[in-house]
């Protein structure tokens, strides 16, 4: 099981949600889930709920980002 205290540090938090090191179109997507993430980190104070809420951010930014690479045009 997750342990829900490792979204109580912010670098530890925001460090999946990280974007610089992406292609810029996929860049354009995660920065806006990072964007949201850290109004969160900072809007919400500790406890379980924030936990879950980063952890399906964070699901749901990995799901943009894979939806993104698939509508990149296909190369042949």
């Amino acid at each position: 099981m997750p342990d829900p205290n490792a979204w109580d540090d912010k670098d530890q938090a925001l460090r999946f949600f990280q974007f610089e090191h992406l292609p810029e179109d996929l860049q354009a997507i995660s920065k806006q889930v990072y964007v949201l993430a850290e109004a969160m980190y900072e809007a919400l104070s500790p406890g379980a709920e924030k936990s879950a809420g980063m952890h399906k951010l964070l699901e749901a930014k990995d799901a943009f980002v894979r939806q993104a690479l698939d509508d990149r045009p296909r190369t042949q």
